[in-house]
């Protein structure tokens, strides 16, 4: 039966994806992939020889109506991204609304994904959380973190290398000195790093060590008894 497979990917370690991933990415007529050089990687570690076709931010709008197309003519299609769960700060949203709006079965597999790890060794609460993802770059990103600035729920951020300081920095304004977060970066793989106290510790640490690899971000919610 021709479907969509929403497929994740290792965020780093390329043990890190399940045996059914592997099947599927295995037996689909074409693999949707955000960068076909990242993904010809890991689908040559397991083997897989498969139809690969470019998928991307860039490309998505032209390209949804011929993918919708082809799965109603009988095919089925993965789509993949370059780490981590589709539509999750990725591509993958536009194609699945149109799938379903066009009445095609889409079917998600459960993998990996940064921002659960990151949050769960964090030590912060998990029990209720937020998740915003990249920040704006310039225009709304001050009003998007002041209306921040009264959360009480845990939040969940991503940000790379070369925009972390003027964030953290920028977390120390809103959030206060003192507000609890845990920057973890390189997630899974040799490198992996995890910093934790509060914001003023954490903003010192990294203007004095070299930042590398993609960043997940986590940040204490609003307490009274911290006010």
């Amino acid at each position: 039966m021709s479907k969509l497979f929403l497929v994740p990917t290792p965020i780093g370690n390329l043990e890190d994806i399940t045996l059914r991933a592997i099947r599927i990415l295995k037996e689909v007529d074409v693999v949707l992939a955000e960068d076909t050089r990242k993904t010809g990687i890991l689908l040559k570690h397991y083997q897989i020889n498969n139809t690969l076709r470019s998928h991307h931010q860039h490309n998505e709008h032209r390209s949804i109506e011929k993918i919708i197309q082809q799965i109603l003519d009988g095919k089925t299609i993965a789509l993949v991204t370059d780490a981590g769960t589709p539509a999750i700060s990725d591509p993958g949203f536009l194609l699945v609304r149109e799938c379903l709006n066009a009445n095609i079965e889409v079917e998600c597999l459960p993998g990996a994904t940064a921002f659960i790890p990151a949050l769960v060794h964090s030590g912060l609460p998990s029990d209720r959380f937020i998740f915003e993802g990249f920040l704006p770059v310039k225009k709304g990103r001050n009003t998007k973190l002041q209306h921040l600035g009264d959360q009480t729920y845990t939040m969940i951020f991503y940000e790379s290398p070369h925009r972390l300081i003027k964030t953290l920095e920028q977390f120390k304004t809103i959030f206060g000195i003192n507000r609890q977060i845990s920057v973890s970066r390189e997630l899974t793989k040799l490198h992996e790093e995890n910093v934790r106290g509060v914001i003023g510790e954490v903003l010192q640490h990294f203007r004095e060590n070299k930042i590398k690899g993609e960043i997940v971000i986590i940040v204490d919610g609003l307490r009274k008894s911290k006010k």
